[in-house]
């Protein structure tokens, strides 16, 4: 009897990071409150370049771990195929 290779799947150690886009800033219409609550819409417009530029950090970063995965993905895939002779 010949004994059959196994193939063992072990999930990746890596996990998608979930990055989440900021929410636009309010800016209410009416000219009165834009200018009674102008220190908050400021800080709002702050707050939201900051955190865009984090979102597009995660991006980069969640783009490139994805790729990586691919590739070992991939790899994984071609070790698959020269075990089961395809």
């Amino acid at each position: 009897m010949q004994a059959l290779p196994i193939l063992l799947v072990v999930p990746g150690t890596g996990s998608a990071e979930s990055c989440h886009a900021p929410s636009r800033p309010f800016v209410p219409s009416d000219s009165q409150l834009v200018r009674d609550y102008r220190d908050v819409i400021r800080q709002d417009f702050e707050d939201y370049i900051s955190d865009i530029q984090s979102y597009f950090r995660c991006l980069d970063e969640e783009r490139t771990r994805a790729f990586e995965e691919a590739r070992a993905v991939s790899e994984d895939y071609d070790r698959f195929l020269q075990l089961v002779g395809d």
